[in-house]
């Protein structure tokens, strides 16, 4: 497999969903399962019972990961969603925002 269009570390935004417009960082990239963790987003709630390890019980916030499909690179430039090409800069292939242009990652 080649270089991925969503990295860890990127700044995306919700396509679809309760979240859609919202933005977030890229907290973790599941390639197999074709998922991404997005940081305070898709965020699902997990009640749990007083245990030994929990004495206090309560309710935990966790993210849920989301397909990668609903996600896109926010531009670096104002933050829109954009498509995402590969381009050779001084031999080095690097991500670069169809919309404005502009290279993603150095």
């Amino acid at each position: 497999m080649g270089s991925a269009k969503i990295k860890k570390g990127d700044n995306v935004v919700v396509l679809s969903g309760r979240d859609r417009g919202r933005t977030g960082t890229v907290t973790q990239v599941m390639p197999k399962d074709g998922k991404v963790l997005v940081e305070g987003i898709n965020v699902m709630t997990r009640h749990r019972k007083p245990s030994q390890a929990n004495p206090q019980g309560g309710i935990d916030r966790i993210p849920a990961p989301m397909h990668m499909a609903k996600v896109a690179v926010a531009d670096p430039k104002d933050g829109k969603p954009t498509r995402v090409r590969f381009e050779e800069k001084d031999g080095k292939k690097v991500r670069v925002a169809v919309k404005s242009g502009e290279t993603i990652d150095g």
